[in-house]
């Protein structure tokens, strides 16, 4: 499936560079080389030093590592070209210029390289994802984790698991097509096909009891700072921060809305979230502070309850949390198991990050769940669903429910690879690419 036009874009950033990389890829991307270079082209898959010229005029553009890959074995299934020019703007954009006079070629859209590597099967749709991720990657795990659905983790699972229930609805269909004859043993071959579909189902649910770590991952372990007014929450962020990004004052309630710091903890994604004070107030502002406090502790996934010694217990809260006794330069009393800090001094910090960190990596592993998106997960649970009622019938479910189950557990399994029901969504994830990818 090979799309019309040529498109070509900088898969390099901007700015001045040592080496700016251009890509090519379309059926006109040999003959665009060509004509650059003015001469036959260059042997395949290999990088050569060229001279490019202005095509028209044949003005000298730059001097060039050039590299004619010819298609389908290339990253976009197309034939594709690359230009190393030496990194300066006005050397970009000459190149450009000249790329963008030729007829049939236009410039690349975001995400265009990759839809065109998925459309033309180099890639499936958790690949696709998994690129996606990968781009967006602030932390090892982040990364670790997107290297591998990027490099098929997934998606060979899915297609393992699909080839496997399409073998079974082939043979649920035979029973169908040949039932009045007397060589095809219907109930042995449903009985046979009800076992595999259970093992199926048996192996995502397992992939999908992972605590939604891979999700989790991605979006970051939440750590929300709670407690009363002058309990010391802006002072610790700005400590586990590095840096004033709270206002910190000794009037109460200043802090009015959440404020949000991202930070790498051992290589997992961490964001702490500072809060308003909790606290019964007139102040329809603070009021409404307090409203959204109590919202961001309910979905996060630690709640560090910061008191100064002789403060408030905490309330029963519907999440785990962590108390840290502030203000230990100052006397006062503390309770047994708290975690005592000084975010003045940095006492007991150290500690505390510690203990973030071991709460971060047991809520969200290393990189290695299959599931990283909402998306396949619900598109799973759709399939475990249909195969239950394959495997829970014990032979009293009719062929034909059988077979109907088996093909809409088969078309979940290819939601997830992205072989059925993707156009909306691809036009969504796309927009997140940069322009040479």
């Amino acid at each position: 499936m090979l799309a019309p036009d040529t498109i070509f874009a900088p898969a390099t950033g901007y700015g001045r560079t040592a080496v700016a990389v251009m890509r090519i890829s379309g059926p006109q991307a040999g003959p665009a080389l060509a004509a650059l270079i003015r001469t036959p082209l260059p042997p395949a898959r290999r990088l050569t030093l060229r001279t490019l010229r202005e095509p028209k005029t044949g003005e000298l553009l730059d001097q060039a590592l050039v590299a004619w890959l010819p298609g389908p074995g290339t990253a976009t299934g197309e034939d594709m070209v690359e230009l190393h020019l030496h990194g300066g703007p006005a050397v970009r954009a000459a190149v450009l210029r000249s790329l963008g006079a030729r007829p049939g070629l236009v410039p690349a859209e975001p995400g265009a390289f990759t839809r065109r590597a998925f459309l033309n099967g180099r890639m499936d749709l958790t690949a696709v994802e998994g690129l996606a991720d990968l781009i967006e990657a602030e932390t090892e795990a982040q990364r670790r984790q997107a290297v591998r659905q990027l490099d098929g983790a997934l998606g060979r699972a899915v297609e393992r698991w699909r080839d496997t229930l399409l073998t079974v609805l082939a043979g649920t269909e035979a029973a169908l097509d040949f039932s009045d004859e007397g060589d095809v043993d219907d109930d042995a071959l449903t009985a046979s096909g009800r076992i595999e579909a259970a093992r199926v189902r048996d192996e995502i649910r397992a992939v999908l009891a992972d605590g939604r770590r891979g999700e989790r991952l991605r979006d970051g372990f939440t750590v929300v700072l709670a407690g009363a007014p002058n309990a010391g929450k802006s002072t610790l962020l700005n400590a586990l921060a590095r840096r004033d990004v709270a206002i910190v004052s000794e009037v109460p309630g200043t802090t009015r809305d959440a404020i949000e710091v991202r930070c790498d903890l051992g290589g997992l994604p961490v964001l702490l979230v500072d809060t308003a004070g909790l606290r019964e107030t007139s102040d329809a502002i603070e009021v409404e502070g307090v409203a959204r406090s109590r919202r961001r502790i309910e979905q996060a996934d630690l709640v560090l309850w910061l008191r100064e010694p002789g403060g408030a217990e905490p309330p029963a809260l519907p999440v785990p949390f962590r108390v840290v006794s502030t203000k230990r330069d100052l006397p006062g009393d503390r309770a047994e198991g708290e975690i005592a800090i000084s975010a003045r001094t940095g006492d007991g910090v150290d500690r505390l990050l510690t203990e973030i960190e071991r709460e971060a990596a047991t809520s969200l592993g290393s990189g290695d769940a299959l599931v990283t998106r909402e998306r396949q997960r619900l598109a799973l649970e759709a399939c475990t669903r249909h195969l239950d009622r394959v495997a829970a019938q014990g032979g009293t479910l009719p062929a034909e429910l059988v077979a109907e189950d088996l093909r809409l557990a088969v078309r979940a399994l290819g939601e997830v690879a992205g072989r059925v029901g993707v156009e909306e969504m691809l036009d969504r994830l796309f927009a997140g690419f940069c322009i040479g990818k």
